[in-house]
């Protein structure tokens, strides 16, 4: 393996310094971070110190994650790299007709609530490669649970926005209000004690309570109860997948990603697109730097809203193959000009929030791994009595009646969390990454690739770095006030640009480079998180 070599100059406002030991964890909470490092003081690997971590932030950042959400990994096994899909269905009952009430797909309640396939991510991933005892990894999560844990500053104002969105639901506002009826303030210990008993029976379970335990019951008999759809039949049926992850190559690496029905696909797309293009020469930062990546990652994220969904609804329509096919993405390429493309963006083929982690271990067992309720606390749905707080990944589904990713039964939603992976081109193991915030992730992707690869910025640099977002309706936000006159000089090219204050808007990163005899590991200063290491 070559070591790629990174610059080691910071030109850009941090607030940390990057990692650098032979068994590393970076999270987007302290915590978890240190809970993923006694994992492997325990004597565990880079999965059981994921897994850890990734317990312990259901506990610590509610706001972004929760025994309601979904997860997707990659993990190198030090010989191969395997993907892991943990999306949940929807309720078997959902059909067209259910949702003729709506004008879009609903944000919050029982009907954006699909089955939770965090906690079987939990054990797959566990009884693949873990080597602890499964009930360990849930020691630090159901401490902090049941004995009380600070708040962070950032997931505070999280927290309160959102207990006060979720004012109407009873159960919601039981478990997340303090005693006063507020939400917690930044640095105020906060106890979770149904959470620490749901913990517990999880461990003991295995996970199984959640799909055909007491668990499970008390989810259906609250969904009935409430007008939901969920059943035990559903839950009870809900599997992970093993996949192979799909990849482009990109000059001198290889980016990973999960098949459809993420995003990731986004990523390959764009970045496929830019190596047509002598983007690697430019100067990060410049307007033509700007202007070309975010044109590829119109093209983009057109193909994705356009294309991805259920893999079986896709059948028989555009596949992943067609719209990786090099022709057709050096044809979109040669589209690209001086100037910004007129709207809609080219179509292909052609002749609100997460956590994330990454973790990676002496032994060469690196993982990248991202879990969510999708946006924020998820449906506003709380199991009273569990802590449970349901996702509303439902809304990921579109009422388009003839779009693959059409609501249905029983069927995949699109999903914004993508784990990302760079090998070299022999598939040997560089970074282990992913940058969480929806449809931020695949353009965060795009960036963090070009920005360790085409300009060899170290990884903390790289996330700390300005980033550009391309909004749904294709809005160009750049992060950055120092970015004025590249803002000025992209509406002169025809963009719709300005300048954006909101850190949310633009991710959080976590990253992990492995280096010849170690890892270097990044996390971003936008969360509360950071990079521990042995």
């Amino acid at each position: 393996m070559v070591t790629p070599s990174y610059r080691w100059e910071f030109p850009y406002r941090s607030q940390r310094a990057p990692v650098i030991a032979r068994n590393v964890v970076a999270t987007s909470q302290p915590l978890a971070s240190q809970a993923g490092i006694q994992a492997i003081v325990n004597g565990g690997n880079a999965v059981d110190a994921t897994l850890a971590a990734a317990i312990t932030l259901t506990v610590v950042e509610p706001c972004n994650n929760g025994i309601g959400s979904d997860a997707f990994a990659q993990v190198f096994d030090g010989r191969e790299l395997h993907g892991y899909s943990g999306s949940g269905r929807s309720p078997a009952a959902w059909s067209a007709s259910r949702f003729k009430k709506y004008d879009a797909m609903p944000r919050e309640g029982w009907d954006t609530v699909t089955v939770p396939g965090a906690v079987r991510t939990w054990h797959d991933l566990h009884e693949k490669f873990g080597k602890l005892p499964f009930d360990a990894l849930f020691e630090r999560a159901i401490h902090y649970a049941r004995e009380g844990f600070h708040v962070g500053h950032k997931t505070a104002s999280l927290w309160q926005r959102s207990l006060e969105h979720f004012a109407d639901y009873a159960p919601f506002q039981r478990h997340f209000a303090t005693p006063t009826g507020r939400s917690p303030r930044p640095g105020e210990l906060f106890k979770r004690p149904e959470l620490a008993q749901t913990l517990e029976e999880l461990a003991s379970s295995k996970g199984e309570s959640l799909y055909s335990g007491a668990l499970a019951e008390r989810i259906v008999t609250q969904s009935t109860s409430e007008g939901g759809s969920l059943t035990n039949e559903d839950l009870g049926s809900h599997q992970g997948r093993w996949t192979e992850p799909i990849f482009t190559d990109y000059n001198s690496v290889r980016l990973h990603e999960l098949p459809p029905s993420g995003q990731g696909l986004g990523a390959l797309i764009a970045l496929g697109i830019l190596k047509h293009l002598a983007t690697r020469d430019l100067e990060p930062g410049s307007s033509d730097w700007f202007h070309y990546q975010i044109e590829a990652m119109k093209i983009a994220i057109r193909a994705a809203f356009d294309h991805i969904a259920d893999p079986s609804a896709m059948q028989g329509r555009t596949s992943v193959e067609d719209l990786l096919s090099e022709d057709s993405l050096r044809h979109a390429a040669n589209s690209i000009g001086p100037t910004a493309a007129t709207l809609p963006p080219r179509a292909l083929p052609t002749s609100e929030d997460t956590v994330y982690l990454s973790a990676g271990d002496e032994s060469g067992l690196m993982v990248s791994y991202i879990q969510s309720n999708y946006m924020g606390f998820g449906s506003g749905i709380v199991i009273d009595g569990t802590g449970i707080a349901m996702q509303n990944r439902g809304a990921g589904f579109v009422l388009t009646p003839d779009h693959p990713n059409h609501v249905g039964g029983a069927k995949l939603p699109y999903h914004t969390i993508i784990p990302g992976f760079v090998t070299d081109l022999e598939n040997k193991p560089l970074v282990a990454f992913g940058v969480m915030g929806g449809h931020m992730q695949h353009q965060g992707h795009v960036q963090m690739v070009t920005r360790l690869f085409d300009h060899h910025q170290n990884p903390q640099a790289a996330s700390d770095a300005p980033r550009w977002y391309v909004s749904p309706k294709f809005e160009v936000v750049i992060e950055s006030a120092d970015s004025q006159s590249a803002v000025r000089e992209l509406r002169a090219r025809g963009h719709n640009a300005r300048i954006g204050t909101d850190s949310n808007l633009f991710g959080g990163a976590q990253l992990v480079c492995r280096t010849e005899n170690g890892y270097i590991a990044a996390s971003d200063h936008r969360k509360e998180g950071c990079a521990l290491g042995i």
